[in-house]
């Protein structure tokens, strides 16, 4: 089930981004990446573990540093980073012990990074080119 909310909420976020024109800044989606990101430290302080605090914050900054990279010079850094950040919800158990994370996190997460990625790529590819332009 969390797989199919974050599936569904990525879409959906998408759709009422776009429709109500917060998609129009190329700041939205590096927002939402950092955000994303942001998750893990949140529920690192609700475990009361500094240690984890402190490696959760390192991973937050890489996320974060991309989301800016791909503010600055490309989307696709974006899409990139907020697909790599569905893989890492896949280890993230595996490679960091954080007490705070929900069971059904890693899973909601991982959909609704990739989703969120794949939102973007699409509206990446239907963007007009400037060759495209009509004569």
């Amino acid at each position: 089930m969390p797989y199919v909310i974050g599936i569904v909420l990525s879409g959906g976020v998408a759709v009422f981004a776009r429709y109500v024109g917060f998609d129009r800044d190329r700041a939205f989606y590096p927002t939402v990446m950092i955000v994303i990101a942001s998750y893990y430290v949140l529920f690192a302080a609700m475990s009361g573990s500094v240690q984890t605090v402190v490696i959760e914050s390192v991973v937050m900054t890489l996320f974060a540093a991309a989301a800016v990279a791909g503010f600055k010079s490309s989307a696709w850094i974006v899409v990139v980073a907020l697909a790599g950040h569905g893989v890492f919800d896949a280890v993230h158990g595996h490679v960091i012990e954080n007490a705070g994370v929900p069971a059904w996190w890693p899973a909601w997460c991982l959909a609704y990074d990739v989703g969120a990625a794949a939102c973007l790529a699409w509206l990446i590819k239907r963007e007009p080119k400037p060759n495209d332009a009509k004569h």
